[in-house]
């Protein structure tokens, strides 16, 4: 059965100059403070290369608002200006408008809708559900729109329903977005580069999980859509040692990137290499020009402002590590699927 959604093209902007330094063009990437900035994909919204996730940001309490303040004003002044949230997020919308509804034209806020989250009713992953969560996030973001709407796609295949698709493309067509994208990886992922309903591509992409080079960048590019890789220092796993299953205290998910690094790293020293760890899986990430913007969470604001001190001392690195550290996963990690 062929899928028909409604829709209007959207218009392309002039995204506003950040403030104090609006920054210098050059083939096409501007630079604030060292933070270089591109373009998401065909949306023309100018993006840095790091943005930040702010699920972390959401355990905070709403009393705590002075310090969300500090860690997002830290993140804009140094020219992060790629805000991802969801309205699942715990306190994070809402800590977001309370603290930089002055400062909107300086952001590119995303936000993200499918799940349920705490005190709503209903079902997720269908029309009504989609509608009211965009509806409150406005709401709790204090601003009339947003700037991309994402389908949440976690515990869920693709493709969505019908109705979750025609409620984003909707926010569109209102005004409540001015673009849509899905989050997801491997084969969900696949499909939404290839449906060619959405803007942008959320999806996993680190030192340890390089699948995306071999099933969506291409693909993506060629269809113009942008690429926010999340995951990017791979929850910090790269280095770690264990002998066992367990002994570094990790589970899960981030017990198998950790086995995965350590593959990796029992090929041999990576000369050359920065000693930082999270230098090294930041700049491995964005040494790929087709992710656009690489997002990073946290909650506390020395972990921001080294994140932005890693991006201007660090980055770009060798381009004989880039191409080794792809050499490994080649050899030994090309059948790893994606992890969220």
């Amino acid at each position: 059965m062929s899928r028909t959604f409604t829709v209007s093209v959207g218009v392309p902007i002039t995204y506003p100059a950040c403030r104090g330094n609006p920054g210098r063009i050059e083939h096409g990437i501007a630079r604030r403070y060292g933070m270089e900035k591109t373009t998401l994909g065909k949306t023309s919204l100018m993006v840095g290369r790091l943005g930040v996730g702010l699920a972390q940001l959401g355990g905070l309490s709403t009393d705590d608002a002075e310090m969300a303040g500090r860690i997002l004003g830290a993140a804009l002044d140094g020219g992060i200006n790629f805000f991802d949230t969801a309205e699942c997020y715990g306190n994070s919308e809402e800590l977001i408008g309370k603290t930089m509804a002055h400062r909107r034209d300086e952001i590119v806020l995303a936000t993200k809708a499918g799940h349920l989250s705490n005190g709503s009713s209903g079902r997720p992953w269908t029309g009504p559900t989609v509608r009211n969560s965009i509806d409150r996030s406005l709401v709790k973001l204090r601003t009339d729109h947003v700037d991309l709407v994402q389908i949440h796609a976690d515990n869920i295949s693709a493709p969505p329903p019908d109705d979750v698709i025609q409620a984003v493309m909707d926010a569109k067509e209102s005004g409540k977005t001015r673009f849509v994208g899905y989050s997801g990886e491997n084969e969900d992922a696949e499909w939404a580069v290839r449906s060619d309903l959405f803007d942008t591509l959320q999806t996993s992409f680190n030192l340890v999980d390089q699948r995306a080079r071999y099933n969506l960048f291409g693909e993506a590019k060629s269809r113009g859509i942008g690429i926010i890789a999340k995951r990017p220092i791979g929850n910090a796993t790269w280095g770690v040692t264990f002998q066992r299953d367990g002994d570094a205290g990790l589970t899960g998910t981030n017990l198998e990137r950790l086995k995965r690094s350590q593959a990796m790293l029992e090929m041999g020293p990576l000369d050359g290499a920065p000693q930082d760890p999270i230098g090294l899986a930041l700049g491995f990430v964005l040494a790929h020009e087709d992710v656009h913007t690489a997002i990073v969470g946290t909650r506390s604001l020395d972990h921001m402002l080294a994140n932005i001190a890693a991006i201007e001392t660090t980055v770009p690195i060798a381009e004989g590590v880039v191409a080794e550290l792809r050499r490994r996963f080649d050899l030994v990690g090309r059948e790893w699927r994606a992890i969220d």
